[in-house]
C-alpha cells in the first residue's frame, strides 16, 4: 500500500516519508525541487534553520495552492539564537503559524540541552508546533534528556542505514519503548558513499526478487525497522522511484536478516565515517 501515517506520541499524524532539503540543498532555493516533490506525491517536507532555504520551501508551497491541511512541515532549531526567537523566525519564513514538528537539530553543537527542552515544552502547549522532537540524540543523549522531560519527544531524526544499523539497534529499541518515532536520513549511503560493500549482494538479490531497484530495496529495509524515511533528490524521476517503494511488497524476514549481517561487516571505510554525526 502507498506510504500511510505513523501516529505519534502525542496523538498527532506524521506521514512516513518526508522530503528533504538538506544535504546539498544548504543556502540553496529548492522551489523547484520542493515543487516537483509535493507534484510526484511528497506531503511531508522537512527543512531547518541551519539550511537557511526555508522561504523557498515556503515558496513550493505556496505556489502548489494546496491547503495547509495537506502538509505536514518540519523545522529544526540550530542554537543560534534562542528557541522561541528562532522558531518565530523560522515560522515567518515558511509563511506559517505553526509547524507540525520542531526539533533540536543536533545536541554536539550546544549545551543546555535539558534548558532548551523545557522551552520545546513550552512552544508545544503555546501552540507554535503541533509535535516537538530532537535530531541526532544517540542512545546516552536520550536516556539523560528523559531524566527530566515532561513531554517526551516525539520523533528523532538520526543517520540510519545497514552500515549503521548495529550500533544504533539499543537506540532504536529505547525509543520504540518509550513511545519516540525514529526518522532516517542519508539512509541510502550504501549506494552513493560506500557501493561495492557488503550489502551491495543481498538488496540486489532482494531487488532481482522483487522487480525494484537496490535503492527502493534499501528504503523497503528502512520500512521494516518501523522507521520513517526522510530522503531527497533533485530528479523528479527518483522522486518517483522513492514514492513507490510504499506500493512494494515488504522484504521477507530472511532478506531483512541477510542485509543486517551484511551491513554488520560494515565496508571499510565506514569504520572510520559512520561516528561523525552530520546536520
Amino acid at each position: 500500500m502507498p506510504f500511510g501515517t505513523v501516529t505519534l506520541n502525542d496523538g498527532n499524524q506524521m506521514p512516513t516519508i518526508a522530503f528533504g532539503t538538506g544535504s546539498k540543498w544548504k543556502g540553496q532555493d529548492v522551489t523547484d525541487y520542493v515543487s516537483s516533490a509535493i507534484e510526484s506525491g511528497f506531503s511531508h517536507i522537512d527543512t531547518a534553520q541551519f539550511y537557511a532555504n526555508e522561504s523557498s520551501v515556503a515558496a513550493a508551497i505556496r505556489q502548489s495552492g494546496l491547503a495547509r491541511s495537506d502538509f505536514f512541515v518540519t523545522t529544526k532549531w540550530s542554537a543560534r539564537a534562542g528557541v522561541r526567537s528562532s522558531l518565530e523566525d523560522s515560522l515567518a519564513k515558511l509563511e506559517l503559524k505553526q509547524v507540525d514538528l520542531y526539533l533540536i537539530h543536533n545536541p554536539n553543537h550546544m549545551k543546555g540541552i535539558e534548558a532548551a527542552w523545557e522551552e520545546f515544552e513550552v512552544i508545544k502547549k503555546d501552540g507554535l508546533a503541533k509535535s516537538v522532537g530532537v535530531s541526532n540524540f544517540d542512545l546516552e543523549q536520550m536516556q539523560n534528556l528523559m531524566k527530566t522531560a515532561k513531554i517526551i519527544p516525539a520523533a528523532n531524526q538520526i543517520e540510519f542505514h545497514p552500515y549503521n544499523y548495529a550500533e544504533n539497534k539499543g537506540l532504536l529499541e529505547y525509543c520504540a519503548k518509550h513511545g519516540v518515532v525514529v526518522e532516517a536520513y542519508s539512509s541510502l549511503r550504501p549506494i552513493t558513499t560506500y557501493p561495492g560493500g557488503p550489502v551491495d549482494k543481498p538488496v540486489e538479490a532482494a531487488a532481482k526478487r522483487l522487480g525494484a531497484t537496490p535503492t527502493q530495496v534499501i528504503l523497503s529495509w528502512v520500512k521494516s525497522k518501523g522507521v520513517v524515511i526522510v530522503t531527497t533528490s533533485s530528479s523528479k524521476e527518483h522522486m518517483q522511484e522513492y514514492l513507490a517503494v510504499g506500493d512494494l511488497p515488504p522484504l521477507t524476514d530472511e532478506e531483512v536478516t541477510a542485509i543486517d549481517e551484511a551491513g554488520a561487516k560494515g565496508p571499510p571505510l565506514a569504520r572510520t565515517t559512520l561516528l561523525v554525526r552530520k546536520w
